[in-house]
């Protein structure tokens, strides 16, 4: 019975709005134009009602808002949360690069030549990400590089040295943890990181080369450092990537086989024992490759 009423509020206001207005308009034309003030006080209460009679029986306006979180939104929130993931967990990775190339420039007796690689991750990536560890309630490890910096510059044959190195690996393990252990060994996640480490390898194995001679034996350790630890990633993750895609993981694996023979020691050679170019393939198409499990 309401929705029948409400049906035909609208009808009954229209219909009594075109009486009155002809009532009206006869009382005028009634007063020959000169209407009493009786008259035209009737006639403004009439019109006063039915503004009241239309204003009630307007239609509702229904609220047709839509929530201000969408599927969408959320999808880019999580596409946000996971890319400041891959950006922390690479720089971390980068700093293990780092590391190792230095702990194989100690253990060969190459401590000036360690000395860069352990500066490296607290003067170039550190500050990346310091905001970061702050956000999830990481210890700050500055302090650890800066000590060890310190030590292997003024002493580096302190047996010191490599303890206070295996604590600085520790402190960036321990830094990678605060992403959750599923997110870390899922391969969609990892592959990224991955790829970022082989990018970043392959950009420092260029600039070293010039003329067909390693000039720049830093970048080219870097980029040892880098693709040693993308191997060691990989091997993680190689079961779970062979069960997604066999054809994929048999082409990561044989193309890395043959990209770390570019490094045949953590001493640079004279020249480059595989081109730049060549290098720049074998990335290319490893990555090709993980694309079809991301």
């Amino acid at each position: 019975m309401k929705v029948l009423l409400d049906s035909l509020g609208p009808i009954f206001g229209w219909w009594l709005g075109r009486q009155l207005l002809g009532y009206i308009y006869f009382e005028i034309l009634w007063s020959n134009l000169m209407p009493s003030f009786h008259s035209l006080s009737f006639a403004t209460s009439l019109v006063g009602l039915l503004a009241l009679t239309s204003c009630n029986n307007a239609p509702t306006a229904t609220n047709t808002s839509t929530p201000a979180t969408t599927s969408a939104t959320a999808a880019a929130d999580a596409n946000s949360t996971e890319k400041k993931d891959v950006d922390y967990m690479t720089n971390l990775s980068l700093m293990k690069g780092h590391l190792l190339v230095a702990k194989e420039l100690l253990a060969q007796g190459k401590p000036d030549q360690a000395e860069p690689h352990i500066g490296h991750p607290v003067e170039e990536i550190y500050s990346d990400i310091e905001p970061e560890l702050q956000e999830r309630n990481v210890a700050e490890f500055k302090t650890t590089l800066d000590g060890l910096h310190d030590l292997v510059q003024a002493k580096p044959q302190d047996p010191k040295v490599n303890s206070e190195l295996q604590s600085a690996m520790t402190a960036v393990d321990k830094a990678m943890q605060a992403v959750p252990a599923e997110q870390r060994e899922s391969p969609q996640f990892a592959l990224k990181i991955f790829n970022g480490l082989l990018d970043t390898a392959g950009s420092e194995y260029t600039a070293a080369i010039a003329n067909g001679k390693i000039t720049e034996a830093i970048e080219y350790q870097d980029s040892r450092g880098f693709v040693t630890y993308a191997d060691t990633l990989y091997e993680s993750i190689e079961s779970k990537v062979s069960q997604k895609s066999p054809e994929a993981h048999q082409a990561i694996e044989s193309n890395m086989a043959q990209l770390v023979k570019a490094w045949p020691s953590a001493i640079a050679p004279a020249a480059p024992v595989m081109p730049p170019e060549q290098v720049s393939k074998l990335i290319k198409t490893i990555e090709q490759n993980t694309q079809k499990v991301l």
